[in-house]
């Protein structure tokens, strides 16, 4: 079985800074898990435990993506609950693209029988999970609500293995789907 989900990668200067927040994260006495800022993405939809062919049958549905490319600005660190986050996570805005991208993607997986999330899509790149909260948190990451970590391009969609491990998750990518200008 392949643990399979489609997401964008962000830039890599963006992945950096939200690296480099991590070390403020890390003055709560919150026990966390830091996500690697090499893999640091937006997940567009998680399809879970997947078998080989049906793999393919992704691959191939995605590839009839169309998409154009589109710039997002990553700004703010908050969680997924402001009083007690169990996912701390930056905001991403995009004018509301990557929701685009996640209808498009529902759309080509739903006839693969891949069931359509029943909540609400909210671009996002996790930076940390929460393993132990601590009452510190929330006023460690209230600071970081406006900071920004800058703008890029998105030009592609990826879907990826995750392999997880006990360092953490290890991603493949199986296949990259470019945005192209002429795309709506």
């Amino acid at each position: 079985m392949d643990r399979l989900f489609i997401a964008v990668d962000l830039p890599r200067d963006i992945r950096e800074s939200l690296g480099a927040v991590q070390a403020v994260l890390n003055k709560s006495s919150a026990r966390l898990t830091h996500v690697d800022p090499a893999i640091i993405h937006v997940t567009l939809k998680f399809i879970g435990d997947t078998p080989p062919e049906k793999t393919r049958a992704v691959a191939e549905a995605l590839g009839k993506m169309r998409a154009a490319p589109f710039s997002v600005r990553v700004r703010g660190i908050s969680g997924n609950n402001p009083r007690r986050p169990r996912v701390i996570w930056a905001r991403v805005e995009d004018g509301g693209k990557c929701g685009l991208l996640h209808a498009g993607v529902e759309d080509l997986l739903s006839p693969l029988g891949i069931q359509r999330d029943d909540r609400p899509f909210v671009p996002h790149a996790t930076v940390a999970r929460v393993r132990e909260f601590h009452p510190d948190l929330p006023g460690i990451i209230r600071p970081l609500s406006d900071r920004d970590f800058g703008w890029g391009v998105i030009d592609r969609i990826v879907l990826k293995k995750s392999t997880l491990t006990p360092r953490g998750p290890v991603y493949q990518d199986i296949t990259e789907v470019p945005l192209e200008e002429d795309s709506p």
